[in-house]
């Protein structure tokens, strides 16, 4: 595909640009602030969202008629690249906005995209994800949550887990277990469920990195609308399954301008760090590996070019999008690794230690690339699209 812009993409741009210049925050650290509590940083993300809403940027790719701009998928590469570029925060609503406005979009009745649509867009209703269960996670779909029908409502019980924004989420796009009898990918649908029904119950993950931006979930005996089925009774593997190709085209987008400014920063560290008596900069060692992750960010830029020219041709993502996951997965938990050797020790310092690189970041950024091969589909279940959908080899069991 030609990667030069057109003029209408250049105007786009040099519009956003314009717009991040006047209205992004200054203030943002790209992680939270010292002192404030994970509800406040969360506010703080919210209340961005909707100032970007209010000035047209939210959910670009969106059809007009759904709140969006209709963007093309170049213009929605441009969009996150301006971000990042600007160090922006990122928005609150970021299932919502990638994902379940998507599934919604391409699912959902009338009355539900008026009645949703809106408020993904403007962060007034946060959106998580209620898919993976403790015994159904690379293989999603043998998962046990039940929705049995009970007069014009399902009556929900089971629990999921690693839920991001479980805690903050005022909507979930559930997938739940409608005929047991039926064939594992045939029996499941997808409800859309409110958070605050009775009988929901959510409870953090602690990370290794402190936080907890992951919960479990508990349903029982939750009442849900039969009008909250999305799309068909029992044809949720194929509603879930758009939410989760979305997931996986778009989840690695822009990563490869953060880990570039992350590369910057690192050979820049380096040529102040003593090793053996010179600039750890000169070591050829530690060259060589510098060298070996420019050459990767490079080429993850490029798998995401693949990756948009697909959607460009057929107008939806496809299994290609497993390819660019695994690449930026495995890449930042390589380059944080490099990271820690050129940087030595006090690497490991965490926030708050007056010797801590740059308060503690490089620590942080190493323990939280360890959950990368497993967010979003673990690595080894991406080969295994990769292989059969891709390669067209043989399915794995």
């Amino acid at each position: 595909m030609d990667l030069n812009y057109t003029a209408a993409e250049q105007k786009f741009r040099d519009e956003l640009r314009a717009w991040l210049a006047d209205h992004a925050p200054q203030d943002w650290t790209g992680r939270k602030a010292p002192g404030r509590s994970m509800e406040e940083h969360f506010a703080y993300l919210r209340a961005w969202q909707k100032r970007v809403y209010e000035g047209g940027w939210a959910g670009i790719s969106w059809p007009r008629q759904c709140g969006g701009r209709g963007a093309t998928v170049i213009e929605q590469v441009i969009f996150t690249e301006e971000m990042a570029r600007a160090s922006a925060p990122p928005l609150a609503n970021v299932l919502g906005l990638a994902l379940i406005g998507p599934t919604i979009i391409a699912h959902g009745t009338a009355a539900q995209k008026e009645r949703f649509l809106t408020k993904i867009l403007s962060a007034e209703e946060i959106w998580c994800q209620g898919f993976s269960e403790p015994n159904a996670g690379s293989d999603l779909a043998s998962l046990l949550t039940e929705a049995r029908p009970d007069g014009s409502d399902f009556i929900v019980n089971g629990q999921k887990v690693w839920t991001s924004y479980g805690w903050a989420a005022d909507w979930c796009e559930l997938v739940v277990r409608t005929d047991p009898a039926a064939p594992k990918h045939k029996g499941l649908t997808v409800l859309l469920i409110d958070m605050r029904s009775p009988g929901v119950e959510v409870r953090p993950l602690r990370q290794m990195t402190g936080e907890s931006e992951f919960n479990e979930v508990f349903f029982r005996d939750v009442r849900v609308p039969a009008a909250n089925v999305l799309g068909a009774v029992n044809n949720g593997w194929n509603v879930a399954l758009g939410t989760l190709m979305h997931e996986r085209a778009t989840l690695g987008a822009g990563l490869h301008i953060v880990y570039s400014r992350q590369f910057q920063r690192l050979v820049k560290l380096a040529h102040s760090i003593d090793r053996n008596g010179a600039p750890a900069a000169r070591d050829p060692v530690v060259r060589q590996k510098l060298a070996q992750i420019y050459a990767e960010i490079e080429i993850m830029r490029l798998n995401q070019m693949r990756s948009i020219s697909r959607i460009s041709q057929s107008g939806a993502p496809g299994p290609e999008g497993s390819i660019q996951k695994i690449f930026w997965s495995e890449l930042n938990q390589r380059f944080q690794q490099v990271a820690q050797e050129v940087l030595g020790p006090f690497a490991q310092l965490e926030k708050g230690s007056e010797f801590a690189f740059d308060d503690g970041q490089w620590a942080y950024s190493y323990l939280r690339a360890r959950g990368n091969t497993i967010e979003a589909g673990t690595s080894e279940i991406q080969r295994n699209i990769i292989g059969h959908f891709v390669l067209g080899l043989p399915r794995s069991y």
